[in-house]
């Protein structure tokens, strides 16, 4: 099995971020309502959202929980990246559904990354991404200027990707729009 790569590990479930990484804070609205908020949150940690916006999801447990050893690889033409993460946290509670995963040894970065769903006190389902993260390899290191954006970019097609699970699964359930 391996190991983290990073001493920080859980920093993502309630924060500060800590220091010395770069840090990504992203929130979209994905729904409305108890149905809503429990959709996002079973296609966050049954790794749905992440399939669903083109990623490959190996993971060790159907869910997520604390100790899951996760793989996701992306691929653009010939070139395939895979990497190791490990599940550091998953909550599931009445206003907060997700989970923090945390870069193995092997990874091109070094860091923490988190997938939430919240439900706010006025109905509002709301999709949060937070992460700290710096290169961890000498090509990571190189291209480092360019991984912030990606991460946002990523973050951004995630929170899109679960908006429409979460309105296919009201479709499905003869749920009205919202």
């Amino acid at each position: 099995m391996s190991s983290l790569n990073y001493p920080e590990a859980g920093a993502t479930r309630l924060g500060p971020l800590p220091d010395r990484y770069n840090h990504l804070h992203h929130r979209t609205r994905v729904g409305r309502g108890r149905a809503d908020f429990e959709a996002a949150g079973a296609a966050i940690t049954e790794f749905r959202m992440h399939r669903g916006s083109g990623a490959h999801v190996e993971a060790s447990t159907p869910r997520a929980d604390a100790g899951t050893a996760v793989r996701v690889a992306v691929q653009a033409g010939p070139l395939r990246l895979a990497v190791p993460c490990r599940v550091i946290w998953a909550e599931y509670g009445p206003a907060r559904i997700g989970f923090g995963y945390g870069t193995e040894t092997g990874h091109a970065e070094c860091g923490e990354e988190c997938f939430v769903a919240e439900l706010a006190e006025d109905g509002t389902v709301w999709f949060r991404v937070m992460a700290f993260s710096r290169p961890a390899r000498w090509y990571s290191r190189l291209g480092g200027p360019l991984v912030p954006p990606l991460q946002r970019w990523y973050a951004r097609r995630l929170g899109r990707t679960l908006r429409r699970l979460v309105t296919e699964e009201r479709e499905r359930r003869g749920m009205p729009g919202r």
